[in-house]
């Protein structure tokens, strides 16, 4: 592991997407109420989904899979209240809208959280438990390589930054990848949950777009 320094490092040496769901490939919207969604938008651009930022209703509407990009959970779930995309997200999500969720976005996911606000809403759509933080401070964050399940080509470049940690698996859920913490325990990472994929770090920041070719392959399979 190497500490972070700043994020356009990782850029720096991003790798070329491989594969790609071709010309006529799905929609994916970002969810673009903050966090990074320009980075997801090149990698999906660069694997022939097309990408557009979603920021109302109507835009979700429109859209046939979600990421919900890494950026401050509390504040993306308070946004989704005051947007009025809450309860529209968690219907799509109900209804097996693949979606895919990186750092925050893997909180705001989950079923539960350890060390979240009292206020803080949770999507339940995925049986897994996280920590917020798991990793301490933005000091603290940290690059690594993983071996993931399903992803070829070699491991793949992880930047965790205040990331969290999956502290629960759930029946049917699908571990693709762990971590060593610092105190040497091996803890998941990457999930998978029917049409739910989560990631605790940001694929879109070493420019790889293995991971969110996983994601588009659930398109692919049920097109199949």
């Amino acid at each position: 592991m190497s500490a972070v320094g700043a994020t356009g490092a990782a850029a720096g040496a991003a790798t070329s997407p491989t594969g790609s769901v071709g010309p006529a490939g799905p929609t994916v919207g970002v969810l673009a109420l903050q966090g990074d969604v320009r980075n997801h938008l090149t990698l999906l651009s660069g694997l022939g989904a097309g990408g557009v930022e979603v920021r109302t209703p109507e835009q979700l509407d429109a859209v046939d899979g979600l990421i919900i990009p890494g950026g401050e959970s509390t504040t993306i779930s308070l946004l989704l209240q005051t947007s009025g995309l809450l309860e529209p997200l968690r219907k799509r999500l109900a209804d097996g809208m693949p979606t895919f969720g990186t750092c925050a976005g893997m909180i705001l996911l989950a079923a539960d959280i350890s060390d979240g606000r009292p206020d803080q809403l949770q999507l339940d759509a995925i049986d897994i438990g996280v920590r917020r933080n798991a990793f301490g401070r933005q000091v603290d964050s940290f690059e690594t390589d993983l071996d993931v399940a399903g992803v070829e080509g070699g491991p793949l470049h992880a930047v965790f930054i205040r990331a969290p940690l999956v502290e629960r698996i759930g029946d049917g859920v699908e571990v693709l990848a762990t971590v060593v913490t610092p105190s040497g325990v091996s803890m998941p990472v990457v999930c998978r949950q029917g049409s739910i994929l989560v990631a605790a770090f940001h694929p879109e920041l070493a420019g790889d777009g293995r991971l969110h070719q996983v994601f588009l392959q659930r398109f692919t399979d049920e097109s199949s």
